[in-house]
């Protein structure tokens, strides 16, 4: 090799040397220049962002909104007792303060979810680079690396589908959407940490994530999971919360509970790893199986589901009238219902219900019960009945009125889950299948309320509400019967009749003006031809004697006594309606019965105390609404009529419970429709008026017979049942006996011995009696 030749290579290895420099300095200013661009970018890139720049990346939440961070809260209904009723909500969510939170869960989240939650300021350097070498370097994909600032940042506001905060950007490319979305995230991030403290993160975030089954929030999923208090959870409860929040639904401890047990040990697993449990520790926990007390929380269950139901109209008609959202603002809604009355309530017309349903079902056997006055049963009623229901109406409107398939779907059997007082079951039906099975059930509707005050205390109106949403205590109208006598009767007392006044008990005919005499007769089709007196009458429900003193007292003037006590029904003046023939609710009369208690005094049933917002400030208080509707002494009068059954033995109220005949004074009224589709029990007591109604979804469906369907056997045992319940439960502290004598001596004679009816009362004053209304006074 020559002289030459080395230098050229010589050369040659001093020219790579200079291009490899060359390309090293390069690349170092390169990167140089990418970091500086990086840093200058970056920041600059977060800025436009922040300020919406030129309206290309969307809105970001004002400071003011993260200052007062807010989210939906469910309204809560209270009783009077201070037990929780229920709740309003499309989200079911509480919060729970920091210091309301068990540590465990503290630990078990950060351990989980943000092992260096207390260093960072919002966001994870680390676990950013991590992400970004496993995601953008080896193409794997991988999530995390969010702390639990912007995961809080993340369901607070909803930065995807939320419009406000959609910029011109948006749409062009759902990867540009993601960076921007998470952009923001970081962005809020950051923001929630110069705004809150570590402790008010932890707590927002702990109170708005999804637990699962529509649970929000670790207040409420406490009590869905393990009715316990946020505060109150142990280490697994915690460890299983905390795996939750990761996907409530893969790991929904109810329906994958193998899942969440998993997801649960790997929680306790990463509390090892930082420290926050020990090995042992782990061991002793991880075996432990998932132990929930699960109960969900929605509209149908829990007290009162019908009363929840009905007042939410009002609720969310004031609540739209002031600038409120029942279903997000959490409001404080206090009523007037004690759980305890409610309790005995709901447990009483369950029991009474199920065993009159078996007794329902073995008078029919089989048969179908709805029947026409000839009593033969109704041809074509389900198809007309069907024909009432949304079901059928969406049909008319997919496939015409004409066409075949709304029958061949009417008629179509497939699964469903139905109603029985056993518990649901798994029945093959067509929807008229199911029409059928539903149309059998009786219905029941129950209210009870102090009459000093108008408070209601207890009200179902109807034997499930998950599978009868209809309420029968106000929504509900049907005829009273014999329960509307008494304003007949009230009407003749304040015009100065008294309770032993006589009238023959004998047939009668009336003119009415239409052409057609009335001729009212009593429930047994026979009369007893003899002299009777008001209040026997009224005990024994004897129509005849109620229809004449109707027609004394004019039924113009009948109206505008149960007007003044409180019924605004419709009613029409005509001679009929002494024996209750226009619809009442049983709201009405119990706050109509209220009245003769309450010295005459008609107290509007009232069912809402106060309202306050989520931080105990008073927005709404009602007034009570009274008028005077009798004089004190028409009212005990009425009383004393109203008690004559007990006392005399006679009529159904000489039936109720002796045990309850004796701790108290009782005043009540028995009524049955003239077929027996609606039995009625209306019952008085010095603290307590309560009325009961039972019937068939429709008039037609009733009992075979008039006696088996009488108010008597169905209504009056969950009355009689109640007020046992409920004057034994010394919790509620019932103390009165007997009704309060008028302050003044009475007027009106009510010692009817001497008349040879009835009983005597040793506060009665000696009056001249009044004549006999005889037969020969009336028309026949």
């Amino acid at each position: 090799m020559g002289a030459t030749t080395l230098v050229k290579k010589r050369k040659k290895k001093q020219g790579s040397s200079r291009s490899a420099a060359t390309l090293y300095r390069k690349l170092v200013i390169g990167l140089w220049a990418g970091f500086v661009a990086l840093l200058l970018g970056f920041p600059l890139y977060l800025y436009t962002v922040s300020v919406d720049f030129l309206g290309l990346f969307g809105g970001m939440p004002s400071a003011t909104m993260l200052e007062n961070a807010e989210n939906d809260l469910a309204s809560e209904l209270w009783g009077a007792d201070g037990k929780l009723l229920g709740k309003y909500f499309r989200e079911n969510r509480e919060n729970a303060a920091y210091d309301e939170i068990s540590p465990y869960l503290v630990h078990s989240l950060k351990a989980v979810e943000d092992a260096r939650f207390e260093e960072h300021s919002g966001l994870d350097g680390v676990s950013l680079i991590r992400v970004a070498i496993k995601s953008v370097l080896l193409g794997q994909n991988k999530g995390g690396g969010s702390t639990l600032s912007q995961q809080t940042a993340k369901v607070m506001f909803d930065l995807r589908t939320d419009e406000q905060y959609e910029g011109k950007l948006h749409g062009i490319n759902y990867k540009l959407d993601m960076l921007l979305k998470k952009t923001k995230e970081w962005i809020l991030a950051v923001q929630l940490e110069r705004t809150y403290t570590k402790k008010e993160i932890l707590a927002l975030y702990l109170n708005t994530v999804s637990f699962g089954n529509n649970t929000y929030g670790v207040k409420v999923a406490s009590k869905v999971y393990f009715d316990k208090t946020p505060n109150s959870l142990n280490l697994q409860e915690s460890a299983l919360l905390a795996g939750v929040v990761q996907n409530p639904t893969r790991l929904n401890p109810v329906r994958q509970p193998e899942n969440a047990l998993h997801r649960r040990n790997v929680v306790l697993h990463q509390m090892v790893k930082y420290g926050y449990l020990t090995e042992a520790q782990f061991d002793s926990v991880k075996l432990l199986p998932l132990k929930l007390e699960y109960r969900i929380e929605n509209h149908n269950e829990g007290p009162a589901p019908y009363f929840r139901s009905v007042i939410r109209e009002f609720l969310s008609k004031w609540a739209r009238e002031n600038g409120y959202n029942i279903y997000k603002d959490g409001l404080k809604i206090y009523t007037t219902i004690d759980s305890r009355m409610q309790r005995h309530a709901e447990q009483v017309v369950a029991s009474h219900m199920a065993s009159l349903q078996t007794r329902f079902e073995e008078e029919w056997r089989g048969r179908n019960p709805w029947i026409g006055e000839d009593g033969r049963e109704i041809r074509g009623f389900l198809e007309q009945e069907i024909k009432k229901t949304e079901h059928y109406r969406k049909l008319v409107r997919k496939y015409g009125a004409k066409s075949d398939s709304v029958w061949i779907v009417l008629k179509t059997k497939r699964p469903m889950r139905v109603f029985s007082y056993k518990g649901e079951k798994e029945m093959n039906l067509s929807p008229l299948d199911s029409l059928a099975y539903y149309k059998r059930f009786l219905h029941a509707g129950f209210m009870a309320m102090d009459p000093a005050t108008g408070a209601i205390k207890a009200w179902v109106g109807g034997v499930n509400h998950t599978h009868f949403k209809y309420d029968h205590v106000q929504q509900g109208k049907r005829q009273p019967g014999s329960t509307f006598k008494p304003f007949v009767y009230a009407t003749a007392i304040e015009n100065g009749y008294s309770p032993c006044y006589q009238v023959y008990d004998v047939p009668r005919s009336y003119e009415t003006g239409s052409g057609t005499p009335w001729e009212p007769k009593n429930s047994d089709g026979k009369w007893t031809n003899a002299p009777m007196s008001l209040r026997e009458a009224l005990a024994r429900s004897t129509n005849s004697v109620t229809a004449e003193m109707m027609h004394k007292m004019k039924p113009e003037n009948v109206v505008a006594m149960a007007r003044r006590m409180g019924i605004s029904s419709e009613l029409e003046p005509v001679l009929a309606l002494s024996l209750g023939v226009n619809d009442v609710s049983v709201h009405e009369l119990v706050g109509a019965y209220s009245t003769f208690v309450n010295r005459g005094v008609y107290t509007q049933p009232y069912y809402i105390t106060r309202i306050e917002d989520k931080n105990g400030n008073l927005l709404y208080k009602p007034e009570p609404v009274t008028r005077e509707a009798l004089n004190e002494e028409t009212a005990y009068l009425m009383l004393h009529m109203l008690s004559g059954g007990a006392e005399m033995g006679i009529g159904s109220s000489a039936r109720l419970s002796p045990s309850l005949l004796q701790r108290v004074a009782v005043g009540a009224k028995t009524g049955t429709t003239q077929n027996g589709s609606d039995g009625w029990f209306m019952g008085v007591t010095p603290e307590l008026v309560a009325g009961a109604w039972v019937g068939g979804d429709s008039r037609h469906i009733r009992f075979p017979s008039w006696t088996s369907g009488q108010g008597a056997r169905t209504a009056m045992p969950i009355w009689d049942q109640f007020m046992v319940r409920v004057m034994n439960d010394k919790a509620l502290g019932f103390k009165k006996t007997a009704f309060s004598m008028p302050e003044k001596p009475l007027t009106i004679e009510t010692n009817c011995d001497r008349y040879g009816r009835g009983t005597t009362d040793s506060d009665s004053v000696e009056v001249a009696p009044r004549p006999v209304i005889s037969p020969d006074d009336v028309m026949f």
